[in-house]
């Protein structure tokens, strides 16, 4: 009985590798038939998973690596997916504004697909009329500098909150030591609830952390059926079609409860009304978008506007504990023009240049999302002489453009001075410095990001002096990298803050 069980397991992985190569034979020989097109170089595939086992634990790093031998254009087939991985930006230029609109489309995820509801929101949404619409009343309704400065007062206070939290918990501390990874992440999430829901994060129930951690985890997640769809069912097997289902329900319950309490609600938040009662309003006047675009546009802020704010100004933090130097000369800028009120202001980000330039400097060497999201052709096209085919991915490694030595003197060295006087200040036209995309599918939350991130970053130099634990050198920071959909410090940042100016 047991022979039996273990034959009838073999015999169900083996069936289908063979199908796959069959019909992978098959189709070069079909192939033969019609002009081999000019695809880019690349290195050489196996059967069946192509370069699938080339990606490695950290993307952009293992592509960075292949791109030094095979050349800043290469191609690579992951299982049945074609793909181009872009690397500088003379040729990121060419994509995001030569061949923008054949390149602005999504490719197919599993996980995508269930999250964002078949693909009803901004991030993940196929090209096309809905897209259009729906991006274009998030900018002007949600993420447009109007209502982004609407919420100023929101984001003023849960930094307040904040600054006052590491005093308290640093007093009470032992050693002194507070773990600064975890308020700069519960500050940017008070700030997403607040602006999304109108309260903060530890009130909207549902276990609202654990449950944005398993949605990172599956976004991240190897789906079999991704890349080799006559595999699909071993992410059966696996568990781990369960699990996003199971994530899904948890969500879309969470959604439609707020979604439940915002209807005909009066709210009295001096701010006004926020992200769920504006999507609200334009459903009712509208009547172009309905329930699950609203759940869609819901998931792109849990998503991509909780972490990828909070993980820079982690990694602004952790360079400035290595090079104290640039700490003393930043902290001397923000004291200087602040003064003694005890706070720094969103109206004094303006004056406070030189944490521009570390932001940017930030943005360059830990850029939060390094491969960006991928893109999909919708038509072919020729790219630096190469043919690129209709439905092929499109990967851009913004984290290896940002560390081209060709254009970055000292590309791995924190150098925040680099964009003093406005050198080499990305202005989206030398593409050399893309941390949220560029061209139509651009990020819509990038002036609401900035601006977070500088007065959260502003108010840490100001309101504290900095020092390390015991036994920790600046030699010795740990800079290693977390897996996930943003990239992370792979531990947390513990430092001894000690209060220079409360705010009461």
């Amino acid at each position: 009985m047991a022979l039996q069980l273990v034959s009838l397991v073999v015999l169900l992985f083996i069936l289908p590798l063979l199908s796959l190569l069959i019909l992978h034979r098959l189709s070069n020989k079909e192939s033969v038939i019609h002009r081999k097109p000019n695809l880019p170089p690349g290195p050489n595939k196996l059967p069946i998973l192509g370069n699938l086992h080339q990606l490695g634990t950290s993307t952009h790093r293992s592509l960075h690596h292949l791109s030094l031998k095979y050349g800043p254009l290469m191609y690579l087939q992951l299982g049945q997916v074609p793909t181009i991985v872009v690397s500088s930006a003379a040729l990121a230029k060419e994509v995001f504004r030569t061949h923008d609109l054949e390149s602005s489309s999504r490719p197919y995820h599993v996980a995508w697909e269930k999250l964002s509801y078949g693909k009803a929101d901004v991030a993940f949404a196929v090209y096309g009329d809905s897209w259009r619409y729906l991006r274009k009343i998030c900018m002007m309704e949600l993420l447009g500098p109007k209502m982004v400065d609407s919420f100023q007062l929101v984001r003023q206070e849960e930094v307040e909150r904040t600054m006052r939290a590491i005093a308290s918990k640093a007093a009470i501390s032992r050693d002194g030591v507070v773990d600064l990874t975890d308020e700069i992440y519960a500050l940017s999430t008070n700030i997403v609830c607040r602006l999304a829901f109108g309260r903060l994060y530890q009130n909207v129930g549902e276990n609202f952390h654990s449950m944005l951690t398993e949605v990172q985890e599956n976004f991240m997640a190897f789906f079999f059926a991704d890349y080799l769809p006559i595999l699909g069912w071993i992410d059966v097997l696996t568990g781990k079609q369960s699990r996003l289902e199971q994530i899904f329900v948890r969500l879309d319950r969470f959604y439609q409860k707020i979604i439940d309490e915002h209807i005909d609600q009066n709210k009295n938040d001096p701010c006004g009304e926020n992200f769920v009662d504006s999507l609200l309003r334009l459903q009712h006047d509208e009547k172009r978008i309905n329930f699950d675009q609203i759940k869609g546009v819901l998931m792109n802020i849990f998503v991509a506007g909780t972490d990828t704010s909070a993980a820079t100004v982690e990694w602004a933090m952790t360079e400035l504990m290595r090079h104290p130097e640039i700490l003393k000369k930043v902290q001397d800028e923000v004291r200087g023009i602040v003064g003694t009120k005890g706070k720094v202001e969103e109206g004094d980000t303006d004056q406070l240049h030189y944490i521009k330039c570390i932001v940017k400097e930030t943005m360059r060497l830990h850029p939060a999302a390094p491969m960006l999201v991928p893109r999909e052709t919708t038509s072919p096209f020729k790219l630096d002489q190469y043919d690129i085919p209709a439905k092929t991915t499109v990967l851009v490694n913004a984290w290896a453009i940002a560390r081209d030595p060709s254009y970055w003197p000292y590309p791995d060295e924190f150098k925040p001075d680099r964009f003093i006087n406005g050198m080499n200040d990305p202005k989206g036209e030398e593409f050399n410095l893309i941390p949220f995309g560029e061209g139509r599918r651009i990020c819509p939350g990038k002036n609401f990001s900035n601006k977070a991130v500088e007065l959260m970053l502003a108010n840490l130099l100001y309101s504290f002096d900095w020092s390390l634990p015991d036994g920790v050198t600046k030699e010795s920071i740990d800079m290693s990298e977390g897996l996930g959909i943003t990239v992370q410090r792979a531990v947390p940042l513990c430092l001894v803050p000690v209060v220079v100016y409360q705010i009461k």
